[in-house]
């Protein structure tokens, strides 16, 4: 044990270079902790970062970072490296908020595209988002559903791939384009109907 802890502070620096995919891979070679702790180091601020602005609740969002972290480690050995280990992070912290909203709310049906219900004709051009004040942004995000909040934050604040998207979403990529161009509809119906009179 002591060596373990000596081991860990005399090449803390060479490991907390290394990258993710090795980070992994040393943690399931040795179950040494430290590793797993670089980990968690790197990403729980971003995890929670998502959390918050998805369940937007602080304790809420605390607590799913503990559980969404019991998950990632349980589920170490299953990352198979064909996506980005961030992505792959977020895509458990996505699905696990969702999973916590559809419970609270114990409707499922508002997280759902409803096609029917959607004009898909017109277009919303990313500069209509992108060019936004950031408090009309910030309270037009929190009155679409969360769904869309969600896959407008991962296009638009985390530079996501349309790939990565549908990787996450286990939905192909041409869904994903559609449920991006939804996303945006509602979001422009929503800013017209609160800041029209502005």
């Amino acid at each position: 044990m002591f060596i373990d802890i000596l081991h860990a502070l005399l090449t803390g620096s060479a490991k907390s270079s290394m990258k993710d995919e090795e980070i992994v891979q040393e943690y399931l070679l040795t179950q040494k902790g430290y590793y797993f702790d670089i980990l968690y180091k790197r990403y729980s601020g971003k995890v929670f970062g998502k959390c918050i602005s998805l369940l937007k609740n602080e304790e809420a969002a605390e607590d799913a970072v503990q559980e969404i972290f019991m998950k990632i480690l349980f589920n170490l050995s299953k990352f198979s490296g064909k996506s980005k280990f961030s992505t792959w992070i977020y895509s458990i912290t996505y699905n696990f908020c969702i999973d916590t909203i559809r419970r609270r709310k114990k409707d499922p049906s508002t997280l759902v595209d409803d096609i029917a219900s959607h004009d898909v004709a017109e277009d919303v051009e990313d500069a209509f988002l992108l060019e936004m004040n950031i408090k009309k942004l910030k309270v037009v995000l929190e009155k679409i559903p969360v769904a869309d909040k969600a896959i407008l934050l991962m296009k638009y604040q985390d530079e996501m791939s349309i790939r990565d998207i549908g990787g996450i979403l286990d939905k192909s990529e041409s869904a994903i384009k559609m449920k991006i161009k939804r996303a945006k509809q509602k979001f422009k119906k929503v800013h017209h109907e609160i800041f029209s009179n502005t």
